[in-house]
């Protein structure tokens, strides 16, 4: 995991700390995964949803993600887990490749820790994000 700056809104904080401490008392397994975004969401950089950068991947944004070992490029929507559908490209935040993308900024390198390895990937783009679009409730 790159120890990059990254950006939460105060609105996200807020649902993501909650959903986290949901799914703990719901769920036994996966407190590793709640453990690493609690973890990112703390260590990041606390901004106002009007604040935070317009090319900051946030919740509900739509990015657009490039492989470093493949130079393949996919489109996705981040999400809330009950939104999520892999197959339209909408991944869950509490997924590691949601965890992975929520606070960075385009053409910043991740590197994070996935089921099939660590993975290298690079913010290409955000195509929406809710807050530079004035949606300040998604």
């Amino acid at each position: 995991m790159a120890e990059r700056e990254i950006y939460i809104t105060e609105y996200d904080m807020e649902r993501l700390m909650t959903l986290i401490e949901g799914t703990r008392i719901k769920a036994r397994r996966n407190r590793e995964n709640l453990d690493m975004l609690e973890k990112e969401l703390l260590r990041g950089k606390l901004v106002s949803p009007e604040n935070v950068p317009k090319d900051v991947v946030t919740m509900n944004s739509k990015v657009i993600i490039r492989d470093l070992e493949n130079d393949e490029l996919t489109t996705y929507d981040l999400v809330f887990p009950a939104e999520a559908n892999i197959s339209d490209n909408k991944v869950s935040v509490l997924a590691p490749l949601g965890m992975a993308l929520l606070g960075y900024r385009i053409g910043d390198i991740i590197e994070w820790k996935m089921p099939s390895g660590v993975k290298k990937l690079q913010v290409k783009d955000v195509l929406y994000q809710p807050e530079a679009a004035g949606r300040f409730d998604l």
